[in-house]
């Protein structure tokens, strides 16, 4: 009966219009002198929603509406006068919502989002030291084939080849045979991580990344075979790639400040030049 009724409730809310213009509208909660009603709840409910749904979110609105009203009540009882007096921080937040709106109008309509790459690229090579790598990275191939899968030579071949037939047969051999086939060529990946993936004990992955481009390892179960496209060390800077968002977003921000301070200047000099303001020394 309880959950029928609430359903009632539901309905009156979802169709209610206006509040009952005689002030007798029967209120949903009362907290001390203060009252909820279904027209204050009837914009929660998003459109198409379920009477069961309805009912939850009638639910929580209202135990926190509760909650909230009781809050109230005891900051109202304990806090000093001094205390309770909140019109100039009102006014402050009210301040600086209006100029963040303002800014932010202004900043759609007038500030320019496109970046060429050559604007990256210059920020990139100036702020280097910015973008140092804390690991090693690489691009590469990476199979990991049963040992059971014939013709195991034909791999061993054709991974190390570039060109276009021996990728599409190495393609087509591992979609029928591999457990794992990853081409990493167009993302760089952590090489320690790649390398957690072989069973292989490398002591330099710096020596060894600049003297080899392939590694091969087996256990009972399976071949591995890695071919490195691209090497990045720990210590050297990103490729531009990877940060290539990031410093858009520098980029658009150094923008908006400069946007926003002319703003802030032209208004300031214009109000001197119309005597809008005085500064009393």
């Amino acid at each position: 009966m309880h959950k029928i009724a609430f359903l009632v409730l539901i309905f009156v809310i979802l169709s209610c219009e206006t509040k009952m213009q005689d002030s007798r509208e029967k209120p949903v909660a009362r907290v001390l002198d203060k009252t909820l009603t279904a027209t204050d709840m009837k914009e929660i409910f998003p459109e198409g929603i379920s009477p069961e749904d309805s009912v939850q979110i009638a639910k929580n609105f209202i135990e926190k509406w509760v909650r909230k009203q009781l809050l109230l009540n005891k900051a109202e009882i304990n806090l000093t006068e001094e205390e309770k007096d909140v019109k100039e921080q009102i006014e402050n937040y009210r301040s600086s919502l209006l100029i963040y709106r303002y800014e932010q109008s202004l900043l759609k309509q007038k500030l320019d989002t496109a970046i060429d790459f050559r604007e990256i690229e210059e920020y990139y090579n100036q702020n280097l030291s910015n973008f140092l790598l804390n690991k090693n990275i690489v691009k590469s191939l990476y199979i990991k084939v049963p040992r059971s899968a014939p013709e195991i030579y034909k791999v061993r071949r054709w991974y190390r080849a570039d060109d276009a037939e021996s990728i599409k047969n190495l393609e087509a051999y591992c979609s029928q045979h591999a457990e794992t086939y990853d081409f990493f060529d167009e993302n760089w990946v952590d090489f320690s991580a790649l390398l957690d993936r072989i069973p292989i004990q490398i002591g330099n992955p710096q020596n060894y990344l600049r003297y080899r481009q392939t590694i091969e390892a087996s256990d009972s179960t399976y071949f591995y075979f890695v071919r490195i496209h691209d090497y990045a060390f720990n210590g050297d800077p990103f490729p531009i790639e990877l940060v290539k968002g990031d410093i858009e977003k520098i980029i658009l921000n150094k923008r908006k400040i400069k946007l926003l301070n002319e703003l802030e200047t032209s208004i300031y000099n214009d109000a001197q030049n119309r005597g809008q303001f005085t500064i009393y020394e």
